[in-house]
């Protein structure tokens, strides 16, 4: 009897699939840096977004010292229609040689506006022959609040001012 060793099967390892062994971002792989770098890029531009939107539009400031954030646009109306009110006096002055009541000037359509109020401000017109003030006022906020609401006026001159 005859012993014979039996010797395991050789197994070519050219046709079998290959494990690699490499990080997924090697020095070779350019399009994996371009992704981190890409990556990076992202969070530090939402990083970017998020303060501009804290900072900017989360705080809104106020158009006036002592005033609600929230008055802003009714304020600025409020300067809106003033900046009207003059524009349209000028032009009755220019065409009639005198001074126009606000009632006139809604009443001959030389101003858009059809009342006399906006968001609580009473608008006015004190005439002194070819010169005029108009003004907005508001009543006072009550006793105790933090806001309060600025009577503002403009004149010939055209420049919005707060008064007393």
């Amino acid at each position: 009897m005859r012993f014979e060793a039996k010797m395991p099967a050789v197994v070519s390892l050219r046709n079998s699939s290959r494990v690699s062994l490499e990080l997924p971002c090697s020095q070779r792989n350019n399009s994996c840096m371009r992704s981190l770098v890409g990556l990076a890029g992202l969070l530090v531009s939402v990083a970017l977004i998020f303060v501009v939107y804290h900072f900017y539009l989360k705080t809104m400031p106020a158009t006036d010292i002592g005033t609600a954030p929230t008055q802003a646009i009714s304020l600025t109306g409020v300067r809106t229609d003033l900046l009207q009110i003059a524009d349209a006096e000028h032009g009755y002055i220019a065409t009639n040689g005198h001074c126009a009541t606000l009632d006139e000037l809604i009443s001959s359509n030389s101003i858009s506006m059809t009342r006399t109020e906006r968001d609580g401000y009473a608008y006015a017109i004190q005439c002194s022959g070819g010169d005029f003030t108009a003004t907005a006022r508001h009543l006072p906020a009550p006793a105790g609040s933090l806001v309060r609401y600025p009577n503002l006026a403009i004149d010939s001159g055209m420049q919005v001012r707060e008064i007393e």
